[in-house]
């Protein structure tokens, strides 16, 4: 394989698709730590008043929302929930061109997570939240290495959404303005 070779498209996207792998075995690690070290509902301060390790296991969605309570029809509605999201994120990793990093680095990251939290949900009925982020007695919902990735991903991919648009209007502009300017009568 030749230098040339490393940027061909497939993979320039194999890298990215490494990112995701790392996204899953760090969650994966991290949760199987936390599982040994604590109890369920157990709590480790790590910043006292600001951050605590904690031991959660999340039968919901996002935050807790719409718990199954570990029942096999919401858990099964919850894997089918996950793997369809799982389905349009990688559809839509396949038909980003690789010309666009920064979407392949945030569809990355959501396939890692989406992986991750897929992955407990499965075979623990439930997804382990380790990290609590709180000031005095207001807590952020407890979350895991995966939500984090999911989350930074959304955020890259809405800077990706937005960043370009507003090149290209600034573009415009500058051509209308060019066009203006053009366009006046000389005297």
């Amino acid at each position: 394989m030749g230098v040339g070779d490393w940027y061909a498209p497939t993979l320039v996207k194999a890298r990215f698709l490494v990112v995701s792998v790392f996204v899953l075995a760090l969650d994966q690690w991290t949760k199987l730590w936390i599982e040994a070290s604590l109890e369920v509902h157990g709590r480790s301060p790590v910043v006292p008043g600001f951050f605590d390790l904690v031991h959660v296991q999340n039968t919901g969605i996002a935050f807790g929302l719409f718990p199954a309570d570990r029942e096999l029809a919401g858990t099964l509605l919850l894997i089918a929930l996950g793997c369809a999201a799982l389905i349009v994120v990688s559809l839509y990793f396949r038909s980003t061109s690789e010309r666009e990093p920064l979407l392949l680095l945030s569809l990355a990251l959501v396939l890692g997570g989406a992986v991750g939290n897929l992955v407990d949900r499965i075979l623990l009925r439930a997804v382990t939240d380790f990290l609590d982020v709180y000031v005095g007695d207001h807590h952020w919902p407890a979350f895991n290495v995966a939500d984090s990735a999911v989350t930074v991903g959304i955020v890259l991919m809405l800077a990706h959404s937005f960043g370009p648009q507003v090149r290209r209007r600034s573009s415009a502009d500058r051509a209308r303005r060019r066009g203006l300017v053009q366009a006046r009568p000389s005297k």
